[in-house]
């Protein structure tokens, strides 16, 4: 008789975060957060990206968060302030700086959360405090944002941090009308109702995911005027193709906890 391989179980494949989980995410975690902050002026710029281009970019256990059978990438720069830790004041000097992240999103047991190539920030001890207790990418970067009026922005930025591929990111837009509160299941709830994240040691070989808390952003819409960025190619990645998706955020008082190996 011919031998015939033995039946094998198929390795199973991580479901997806139902709407559920992700609106459980909302809730407030147990405890005492570490760090609370402020985040304003953020522009969310969203690029549709297939997939299997971002997947092996990301440590084995995480998988890539589809939206409709598509992944995200997003550039994302923004202003911190009012930083504090929950044990101390805010620290002239260090409690409010410029920031801008390369992002997608990721899920793992059911939790979606955020996945960051890198985080550049204009506060170099903000930077070091990151990467030591966090184990975020974050970079040194020279920037500067700009309100020439009261709905226009600017926002330049060029990385200074030694080792670091260069990359440099300028925009202009036009904040517009206030929109709804996202849907929940909704493009924009997808892309910006994000409450964990996480990052891995340098081998990947292990996993630790941070708690977010803050209110739903409130969204608005925006006009990208003028766009120069290089901080995706950086990383190896595709440069995404087409118009992105644009949101404008206002203001959101925000509380991190610790992060936790999972």
């Amino acid at each position: 008789m011919p031998d015939f391989p033995l039946p094998t179980s198929p390795v199973p494949t991580p479901l997806a975060p139902t709407l559920s989980d992700r609106l459980a995410l909302r809730e407030r975690p147990m405890g005492q957060p570490l760090l609370r902050q402020q985040w304003s002026e953020l522009l969310f710029l969203h690029w549709a990206v297939p997939a299997e281009l971002l997947q092996p970019h990301l440590p084995p256990r995480l998988k890539i968060d589809t939206h409709d059978g598509m992944a995200w990438l997003a550039v994302v720069p923004f202003q911190m302030s009012k930083v504090r830790t929950r044990l101390t004041p805010e620290m002239p000097g260090t409690n409010a700086f410029l920031e801008l992240n390369v992002r997608t999103y990721v899920h793992l047991d059911g939790v979606p959360g955020v996945w960051f190539f890198s985080l550049d920030a204009t506060n170099a001890l903000a930077v070091w405090v990151a990467r030591t207790f966090f184990r975020l990418p974050y970079l040194r970067a020279d920037m500067r944002l700009e309100r020439p009026s009261a709905d226009l922005r600017q926002f330049t930025a060029t990385r200074t941090h030694g080792g670091a591929p260069p990359a440099s990111f300028r925009a202009t837009w036009k904040i517009g009308a206030p929109l709804p509160p996202s849907e929940p299941g909704s493009l924009a709830f997808f892309l910006t109702e994000r409450y964990a994240l996480y990052t891995s040691n340098k081998a990947q070989t292990k996993l630790y995911r941070g708690r977010v808390a803050h209110a739903p952003w409130p969204l608005s819409t925006a006009q990208v005027l003028h766009l120069e960025s290089n901080l995706i190619e950086g990383h190896g990645l595709p440069t995404p193709s087409g118009k992105p998706v644009v949101h404008a955020g206002s203001p959101v008082s925000v509380e991190l906890w610790p992060m936790q190996q999972v």
